[in-house]
């Protein structure tokens, strides 16, 4: 039956009496300061008050956003949360309302109070409108959109008390919906119905989980909700005796045996008979758990005990019996079920558990998850307790019953390799980790991908090879013409990541004409070719063809237009032909001198100072996979040290600044000084947002030489980067070209 909600204590003017309710909060749970607690009740309270002053907020309820929040304290206390998450309960609607800023929370109750409020934030932006301009093979079937709504979900979901919190906040706005018009009480309802009542399941929490779904379902199927309540009614008072009488056989038996147990009768829940009765096409009359006792004892060996007891009472029915003890079910619970003819040869069923395993049925993670803060938990345990805990979540549909085996199915699916974006009109789209606004807009039709000249991210204008992370709500926007960019094709662009759109470009452009295809093609090469100074003269462009299966220069040219082959297959294809003759090179330079030396180890890379003499330390003799540091000797050049050498640590007291990082490098791995020139727009940063993009790869820079022109108000720079093949310089150079105000980069060639 529908839970009744326990209001707060009103004095006469109307007012809570929050003493009084502090003191009711600490009989529900433990409280580590109430003092806190009480702050933050007061501020909730004056941002209600400014609140009230404004006629355009809607309010879900009745109740203010203050009450609401006291509320839903007193659900989370009830599943013996802990203090943080009463406060972030407390002062969520006020900062969902906007007469709270969240920076105010973090400044007055903490950086963790206000991430757990950005959580549940975050997932009130899911919802179930349609966008109309997405195509139906994008959208599905709605089982589907709803399957995406729960991925979605648990993917935001980074602490579980952000779920609880959430849970709390729409059971409260469901509560409140009884006044509400018509079409706001169907809303909400749908949503709790088709999100949080299956979250609440799988969670384990069973009261919220039966309130949930009793008021979802009085509001979503009115006349068989009171259909059925009429006839639970009508029977009330013979059932009630009959189940007394009942309780008072099975408490006599259980004192008899000498087990220290508990039975109490237990009430069905309305959708859950209605559920029964659609699900094996029965009458009322049938549904054998309307009469049910819950008989509670220490021990799981005094269940079985138990249940022998009742089957030698009465008859048990058959096929009625569950032992989800041995077999627990997905969300962890466990209890006898069995179902028996009663006294007067009536059917009643039956559930015998232990006080441990009806507190983990009623409050389900709340009963056992301990929350540690990253100060007492290394990061790798508490990413294997997020992947335990999301395991165990993602099996939550069975409380639906809406698609066969949807547990199986998203154990399959690794929720961290997938992303769910928002569309404009708030539907939920699934895409592959990694993915693009250029790959979200051929997601949605071939049509606006191909359209596409730009993007905004959450309602902000960004680049379109810009990373999309879930909950991004992405609004594609289009010009009037079809016309996809070559760009999009390079790799090292990053601006199509998913083989979908990158099909749908490569086949726009391939059926363009053969010859428009051939110039394009010839261009890009041309202008890759002098951009890395290669002498494209001196190629023979019909081995290269031949060595990515093609026919002819002309073959080439057309294909590399179309998409058809990539860029860094002629790059490749050329390197291997001007370095045929001295295949152990990968670049057309020499190595200096200095690094030629017999006793330079392979593997080793010395950080900072460029190729230089190095020889391994006869004291600790390192071997590959040792951690290690160099020591600059004088005309030696790098003697290189295991770290907990006792040399070395004298050495660091000695003459700390002779002291270089050092690393193994890949085991054949040569690098090459190559000169890379930069034309750019001045401004402050520049070069530190260059010399980002070569960090983020790992490449050492040996050299660089900067000169600014304020007349033309012009930055030139020069930079010696170690590069080991031609394919990388061309995708470092192609990231250079990204960073704001550059104009030109390439290759430079002394002579």
């Amino acid at each position: 039956m529908v839970k009744v909600r326990q209001d707060q204590p009103i004095r006469d003017d109307g007012s809570v009496d929050l003493e009084l309710w502090l003191d009711h909060l600490q009989e529900l749970t433990e409280v580590d300061d109430i003092d806190e607690i009480r702050r933050a009740c007061e501020a909730a309270k004056q941002a209600q008050e400014r609140l009230d002053s404004d006629e355009d907020v809607w309010a879900e309820n009745s109740h203010s956003s203050f009450r609401t929040g006291l509320e839903m304290a007193q659900i989370l206390a009830d599943l013996n949360q802990d203090q943080e998450s009463l406060i972030a309960a407390i002062l969520y609607r006020a900062v969902r309302e906007r007469k709270l800023p969240i920076e105010r929370v973090r400044k007055q109750f903490g950086k963790p109070i206000a991430q757990l409020i950005m959580g549940v934030l975050q997932m009130a932006a899911i919802g179930s409108r349609k966008n109309p301009r997405i195509d139906d093979s994008v959208l599905g079937s709605e089982t589907t959109q709803m399957d995406n709504i729960r991925k979605m979900l648990v993917a935001m979901i980074d602490d579980v008390r952000v779920a609880l919190i959430k849970i709390a906040e729409r059971t409260c706005a469901i509560r409140g919906v009884k006044d509400a018009t018509r079409r706001k009480r169907y809303l909400v309802s749908r949503e709790v119905f088709d999100i949080y009542a299956p979250l609440a399941h799988r969670l384990g929490i069973g009261h919220i989980k039966w309130e949930l779904e009793d008021l979802s379902f009085r509001y979503l199927k009115p006349n068989d909700y009171k259909h059925i309540a009429k006839l639970l009614d009508e029977k009330r008072l013979d059932r009630q005796d009959y189940i007394d009488q009942v309780v008072e056989r099975l408490g006599s038996e259980l004192n008899r045996m000498g087990i220290d147990g508990e039975v109490t009768g237990r009430a069905k829940h309305i959708y859950s008979i209605w559920r029964k009765m659609q699900r094996k096409n029965i009458e009322f009359n049938q549904v054998y758990d309307v009469r049910a006792v819950r008989i509670l004892v220490p021990k799981s060996r005094d269940c079985y005990a138990v249940l022998g007891i009742v089957h030698g009472l009465w008859r048990n029915i058959p096929h009625e019996f569950d032992d989800y003890i041995a077999s627990p079910k997905p969300n962890g619970y466990r209890s006898l079920h069995t179902a028996v003819f009663g006294p007067d040869g009536k059917v009643l069923e039956i559930q015998i558990r232990t006080f441990d395993m009806h507190e983990e049925a009623e409050l389900g993670v709340c009963a056992h998850h301990l929350y540690k803060g990253t100060d007492t938990k290394s990061s790798s345990d508490a990413y294997e307790d997020k992947i335990a805990w999301l395991r165990q979540v993602l099996e939550w549909h069975d409380g639906l019953g809406e698609t066969e085996g949807f547990g199986e199915m998203l154990r399959g699916d690794v929720v961290q390799d997938r992303l769910y974006i928002f569309t404009p009109d708030g539907h939920v789209i699934e895409m592959p980790k990694g993915s693009t606004p250029v790959d979200f807009a051929y997601r949605v039709h071939t049509e606006i991908g191909h359209r596409c000249r730009g993007a905004k991210i959450n309602g902000r204008i960004v680049p379109l090879n810009r990373r999309l992370q879930t909950g991004d709500q992405v609004e594609v926007m289009t010009g009037a013409e079809e016309r996809p960019r070559r760009d999009w094709l390079n790799v090292n662009l990053g601006f199509v990541t998913t083989a979908r759109a990158r099909a749908k470009v490569a086949h726009w452009f391939k059926l363009q004409a053969k010859e428009q295809n051939a110039d394009a093609g010839k261009q890009i090469v041309t202008k890759e070719f002098k951009r890395l100074a290669i002498d494209q003269e001196e190629l023979d462009m019909q081995l290269i063809s031949t060595e990515v299966n093609l026919k002819s220069v002309e073959d080439l040219f057309a294909a590399l237009g179309a998409g058809d082959i990539r860029l860094s297959q002629i790059i490749n294809a050329a390197q291997k032909q001007i370095l045929a003759d001295e295949p152990e090179e990968q670049l057309d330079l020499a190595l200096p001198e200095s690094a030629s030396s017999e006793n330079q180890p392979e593997g080793i890379r010395i950080r900072g100072v460029g190729n230089l003499l190095t020889t391994m330390a006869s004291c600790c003799k390192p071997v590959l996979g040792d951690p290690i540091s160099g020591y600059i000797t004088q005309g030696r050049g790098v003697s290189v040290h295991r770290e907990d050498c006792n040399n070395l640590i004298q050495l660091q007291e000695k003459e700390p600044e002779r002291i270089i990082e050092v690393d193994w490098g890949e085991e054949g791995e040569n690098t090459y000084p190559v000169d890379i020139y930069i034309e750019a727009f001045d401004r402050s940063g520049l070069l530190r947002d260059v010399m980002l993009v070569l960090a983020a790869e790992d490449l050492n820079i040996i050299a660089a030489n900067t000169l600014s022109d304020k007349r033309e108000n012009m930055a030139r720079l020069t930079l010696t980067v170690e590069i080991s093949s031609l394919d990388l310089l061309g995708k470092i150079m192609d990231k250079i070209n990204q960073v704001p105000n550059v104009m030109e980069v390439h290759r430079q060639r002394t002579l």
